[in-house]
């Protein structure tokens, strides 16, 4: 990639700071993991590129969680307790978290810690809280929140993609697919997301047009699905298939998971649009990218597919009620309540990062993501009695 066509942010340097400059007492961190893969991602990945030491917290929450948590305020009733981390002296300095179940648990360990400690707050995603309950909030244009004092609003979420990262896992994942002709191009599945539907109809079209694709290059397809894959959709999808494929099933805390591998061994990446994370994730890598329209017609993730007057539903079209109650939230009710991933979707087209899949080839050799040297910026402003000034060295 050529380095002179990238954004012009500042590169990272090992312990999270652009010019070098190294923490004399970095603050402790506690991390707020929940029950998304994709939340926990982000998360993470401000975590490790701020370079601080941090400690992990899990929770289990009730089925009855959002009424707690839209009623009480900083609390932990929405959380089970015997299945979730303990949460007790020493508080941390900085909470770093996301999604709506983790905000009451994050403001009550702040209200705990006071008035000996001033718990930072750091949310990533659309807080339901009011946002001056909130040291930080990392935001994307997809939630459409109004501009505040506390938001940093990134053109797309945080990612955990690194040269290292998919060239260790590359290497260790090679040898397996050695009878695979080369060159291979990754396909990364997700699922059903708001009014988009990831079906049986979709997996045949995805195999279909994944396979075009690869005949087009001479390639192998790298397939992987993830979280919210629906098992009956692979056999639609395999059906489909007519080139060498590898297909890996996601499984639950998978030490052996080929994500990253399929990434850093790829030249070309497929990814459904359902998720604005892995197609981010796909982006990052630098390489060609093409997104995957999960729905037709009215369910179309292209704007330019989606008919001009108010239709939900049109006979001949299986009809989604969960995705009929989303649309119907997207067109009439509030923005507060609904996020919009086309936004994600027009930005990475639009910046040369992306085209969507059948609609030609992705321009050579795109600039890099690299906001999150901007959330890192923010967080670490938090602290600034904690940075060294003279740039001291260990």
């Amino acid at each position: 990639m050529d380095a002179a066509k990238s954004d012009p942010e500042p590169k990272l340097s090992q312990r999270g700071w652009p010019d070098g400059r190294l923490d004399r007492n970095p603050p402790k961190v506690w991390l707020m993991m929940g029950h998304r893969a994709g939340d926990n991602t982000q998360v993470l990945a401000l975590a490790e590129a701020l370079g601080w030491p941090f400690e992990v917290r899990r929770f289990v929450y009730k089925p009855y969680e959002l009424l707690i948590n839209l009623t009480h305020g900083p609390t932990l009733r929405g959380v089970v307790k015997q299945e979730s981390s303990k949460l007790e002296p020493p508080w941390p300095d900085l909470v770093i978290s996301a999604g709506r179940r983790n905000e009451p648990i994050c403001r009550w360990v702040q209200a705990q810690a006071k008035p000996e400690k001033h718990v930072r707050l750091v949310h990533l995603g659309r807080p339901w809280a009011r946002f001056d309950r909130w040291d930080l909030v990392v935001t994307t244009p997809q939630y459409r929140l109004r501009d505040h004092r506390v938001i940093q609003q990134n053109k797309t979420p945080l990612h955990r993609v690194s040269a290292e990262r998919m060239s260790q896992d590359a290497s260790a994942w090679a040898p397996r697919l050695k009878h695979l002709p080369g060159p291979y191009i990754a396909v990364i599945i997700g699922g059903n997301s708001g009014p988009y539907s990831y079906d049986e109809a979709a997996a045949e079209r995805l195999g279909r047009e994944a396979s075009d694709l690869a005949r087009r290059y001479g390639a192998s397809l790298l397939i992987t699905t993830s979280a919210r894959t629906k098992a009956e959709t692979l056999g639609p999808l395999e059906a489909a298939l007519d080139v060498p494929y590898y297909l890996y099933r996601w499984r639950p805390s998978d030490s052996d998971n080929p994500y990253f591998a399929f990434l850093g061994l790829a030249e070309r990446v497929i990814v459904t649009g359902d998720s604005v994370s892995m197609a981010t994730e796909a982006c990052a890598t630098g390489k060609p990218v093409y997104l995957f329209d999960l729905g037709v017609g009215w369910r179309s993730m292209r704007r330019a597919n989606q008919r001009k007057r108010f239709v939900f539903w049109n006979p001949g079209d299986s009809f989604d009620f969960r995705a009929f109650i989303y649309l119907m939230g997207m067109r009439l009710g509030p923005k507060r309540i609904t996020r919009d991933i086309r936004i994600i979707h027009d930005y990475l087209i639009s910046s040369g990062r992306a085209v969507w899949l059948g609609e030609g080839d992705p321009p050579p050799d795109p600039p890099p993501l690299e906001d999150i040297s901007l959330a890192v910026k923010r967080v670490r402003a938090l602290f600034p009695e904690r940075l060294d000034p003279q740039g001291a060295s260990a």
